[in-house]
């Protein structure tokens, strides 16, 4: 027992929930509990009931997993981050090997009748071995040795997720490491650039209008960052050439070497209503949902679209047409809200943590969630293409959920401890 001695008398003998982040873990079990009455309703009646109770069975891992992670002792997440790198990187050339094959991706092992997606996983184990090596005493990622050592620890998994191939899970990692950078950081002009270049790419396979305004607009913000004018204009003019490059290249050398589903699937983003009846499909009757539902929605288990089964794959990627549609706009809200909170609660965890390690792997989590989040939406809505990223605890898929309670476990670890020597 610790004691403190002052005006007041003060004394760590208190309950373990005093110390516990119950703000936090609320509003991770009311998105768990929004994701599992979505998967129910998405999949009710229609004799896939076992949907759910697998999402439940890993809500009930997860969620023991991520109090469990909640209190182990001080460094004892810091000192494994290579033992998660290496079990991750290691089931990744398993699955590479001798996976199971779903929707044109070999992304799953299937072990004692349960299915594993080693990509998942992935995630976890690059966020640990990029914050042990950025906590270290020294380190700096703002010099070019220690960001491309970051960069060489995620290539393995990148090589290996990419050979499956999941395209989706790839953004995801590539998506987390420039929030570290830019939270540790990293030069803002070289960050935003690398943000800057994808959308250009897009807007530029789109054409028209869309495209030119998008060059617009991000060639004016670099001149925000008033750095030397030749820098700036040169970064421009990388812009335009790449803007106009791309779609050349995307014809002549990406697009033959693409899978089917993956023609398919940016062909639907570029033009959603060619194929209305094939590939275009899912997001049109998504779209169709997302604006049928109105302020307040159909009721629970009312969905046209949803019990009707027009929307393929409802209780995964378009997970978010379900609660839109039945409880409408206000369903739709609630969900953002509670998924905001939640990013917003790390963001403020991150900046008080008291160790470096912990600051980054809390916002490496926030910028998993929130790159989900909006990539999903997005497909839902159909201002986003088809990548077959889920909706953080909503989405149907057990590893995913596990992983993102055993990410919320790293955070609620930190919040104890930093509570506990705030108290002491």
């Amino acid at each position: 027992m610790v004691k403190l001695m002052s005006d007041n008398t003060f004394s760590l003998n208190r309950a373990p929930g005093y110390f516990f982040d119950w703000t936090t873990f609320l509003i991770t079990i009311g998105l768990v509990a929004l994701g599992l009455i979505s998967i129910y309703s998405a999949t009710y009646d229609s004799n896939m009931s076992s949907y759910f109770y697998r999402q439940l069975t890993a809500a009930l891992i997860g969620t023991s997993l991520m109090i469990g992670i909640t209190y182990l002792p001080e460094g004892w997440v810091k000192l494994n981050s290579w033992t998660v790198y290496g079990a991750s990187l290691l089931l990744l050339l398993i699955t590479v090997l001798w996976g199971t094959e779903v929707n044109g991706t070999k992304g799953w092992l299937r072990l004692f009748g349960f299915s594993l997606q080693p990509a998942e996983l992935a995630k976890l184990g690059v966020l640990m071995i990029v914050a042990n090596h950025l906590s270290r005493k020294g380190t700096d990622v703002r010099t070019w040795r220690d960001s491309l050592i970051c960069i060489a620890y995620s290539i393995p998994h990148l090589i290996l997720i990419m050979k499956q191939p999941d395209f989706g899970s790839a953004t995801v990692i590539i998506a987390m490491l420039i929030g570290i950078f830019f939270w540790t950081g990293f030069e803002a002009f070289i960050l935003y650039a690398l943000l800057a270049l994808p959308i250009i790419v897009v807007s530029s396979l789109k054409g028209g209008i869309f495209f030119f305004l998008a060059l617009i607009i991000l060639c004016g913000l670099l001149f925000i960052f008033r750095k030397n004018i030749i820098l700036t204009i040169s970064a421009a003019l990388l812009f335009i050439g790449i803007g106009f490059a791309s779609p050349v290249i995307y014809e002549k050398t990406i697009y033959p070497n693409l899978a089917e589903h993956q023609k398919a699937r940016i062909e639907t983003f570029l033009n959603p209503g060619t194929n209305p009846r094939g590939a275009g499909y899912n997001v049109i009757q998504s779209v169709m949902a997302v604006g049928s539902g109105g302020l307040s929605g159909k009721g629970y288990l009312q969905g046209t679209q949803t019990q009707l089964r027009y929307i393929p794959m409802q209780w995964t990627d378009f997970i978010f047409s379900v609660p839109t549609e039945e409880f409408g706009f206000i369903g739709g809200v609630i969900v953002i809200i509670l998924i905001g909170a939640l990013i917003w609660r790390f963001i403020d965890s991150a900046s008080t943590a008291g160790s470096k390690y912990q600051s980054i792997t809390i916002i490496g989590t926030a910028t998993i969630f929130l790159y989900h989040t909006l990539i999903n939406i997005g497909m839902a809505i159909g201002i986003m293409p088809v990548m077959g990223i889920p909706l953080p605890f909503l989405s149907f898929g057990g590893t995913a959920l596990i992983v993102n309670l055993m990410l919320v476990g790293l955070m609620l670890n930190t919040y104890r401890l930093q509570k506990i020597k705030r108290s002491v």
